[in-house]
């Protein structure tokens, strides 16, 4: 291997070990805020007053507030100093996040659901952050380290809420959540370096530019449309995955659920191999690998109704482990893809592609508890393998070669 693909002991000028490990921790806490709700839909739903049908508000109100977020404030990465706009946004998620613990009702739940995921987006000022402190040489690899930690903080976000759930309540979870937010905002004001402004436009024209940035690029397109498609059956597996496991034949309580997430962040230490990869071997050959193994995994769970319950326990934490790693390879390839378009304007690309997996990710959790509610884990399962089949289709669609 070159010594410009050596590992992270050798990292880029301004961008040592303790950075890194800053930024991956910073974006993995941030972004985990949107999941935490999901192992406890079980037990949250009954005490706000909210039926297993309308408890899916929860993450979708999330993840819409992100899909926001992003398209709104995201591109703000490009016109000011990023470091400043993280700090006030760990502040504005703080809050957020005592305002769920505190929510009597569904209605204000919504509410502060809805404010999580705008705020949450500091993640995605993190990320690029760490692509422009990088060398090109190593931008693969340097993104798929900090998407280890945000992707850790995604799936391991499960695990710690149903845990805390099950022993101290829902509400000390928001509690707990803002607290470590907090701690991100010191470690970020005391270590993050400043950053200049890549462009001077206002953010209207910033705006503005988002459109003309989607028009331009062909393959901002498709990675956008993909990961999108491939979002949608990732969040209806685990926007459901605690109500289905709370019912029969099951009748398992939130820490049970959230250990489900332990299967997946297996996967998520793969990210910095997905990305030395999509550097050695280009994105698109990663992106349609890891479209493959999501859809496979998610074909299996087909055969659910033929095991017993233990045996189904089984398969489903085995294709949690498979489509986690294929979801997060081809997030992996299409951020290393999208950071390459144009150096002046990569916090509007990744903002345009994480809109993209975010209403997919909105979509998948409304239209999973939707399916559940009416058709059982099958019709959800069959929603994430038409999904994955339909983003394969997006990368394999005849010009779709980068």
């Amino acid at each position: 291997m070159p010594a410009a693909m050596a590992a992270v002991a050798a990292p880029a000028p301004g961008l040592t070990r303790g950075l890194v490990l800053l930024l991956a921790g910073g974006a993995g806490l941030s972004v985990a805020s949107l999941y935490y709700a999901q192992p406890m839909l079980g037990v949250l739903g009954p005490e706000v007053g909210a039926s297993a049908g309308t408890v899916g508000l929860v993450p979708t109100l999330t993840q819409l507030g992100y899909a926001l977020g992003i398209a709104l404030l995201a591109p703000l990465g490009d016109r000011h100093d990023r470091r400043s706009i993280i700090l006030v946004k760990a502040a504005a998620l703080g809050v957020a996040l005592l305002l769920a613990a505190a929510a009597p009702s569904l209605g204000l739940l919504l509410v502060a659901s809805l404010a999580v995921g705008l705020a949450a987006t500091m993640a995605q000022d993190i990320v690029p952050a760490a692509a422009t402190l990088a060398p090109e040489a190593q931008r693969g690899k340097v993104v798929g380290m900090v998407m280890t930690g945000l992707l850790l903080g995604i799936l391991l976000s499960r695990v710690l809420s149903g845990f805390v759930a099950a022993h101290w309540g829902w509400r000390a979870m928001f509690v707990l959540a803002a607290g470590s937010i907090a701690l991100v905002g010191v470690a970020a004001w005391r270590g993050l370096p400043r950053f200049a402004p890549s462009t001077r436009l206002s953010y209207g024209a910033l705006l503005a530019s988002l459109l003309q940035l989607w028009r331009n690029h062909g393959a901002l397109r498709r990675a956008a449309w993909a990961q999108g498609l491939l979002a949608v059956g990732f969040s209806a597996f685990w926007s459901t995955l605690a109500v289905m496991l709370h019912e029969a034949p099951f009748h398992l309580g939130s820490a049970v659920a959230g250990a489900f997430g332990l299967a997946g962040a297996a996967g998520a230490l793969a990210a910095p191999l997905a990305g030395r990869l999509a550097d050695r071997r280009g994105t698109a050959w990663v992106a349609r690998g890891g479209i493959v193994l999501a859809l496979l995994c998610f074909a299996a769970m087909a055969a659910m109704p033929l095991l017993s319950p233990t045996g189904q326990l089984v398969l489903l934490a085995l294709s949690a482990l498979g489509f986690d790693l294929g979801v997060q390879a081809t997030l992996i390839a299409h951020q290393t893809l999208v950071f390459g378009i144009d150096a002046g304007a990569r916090s509007r690309l990744n903002a345009l592609l994480f809109v993209g997996m975010f209403l997919g990710m909105a979509a998948g959790a409304g239209l999973g508890g939707l399916l559940f509610a009416h058709g059982g884990w099958l019709a959800v399962t069959l929603l994430a393998v038409l999904s994955s089949l339909l983003a394969l289709g997006v990368r394999l669609w005849p010009g779709a070669l980068r």
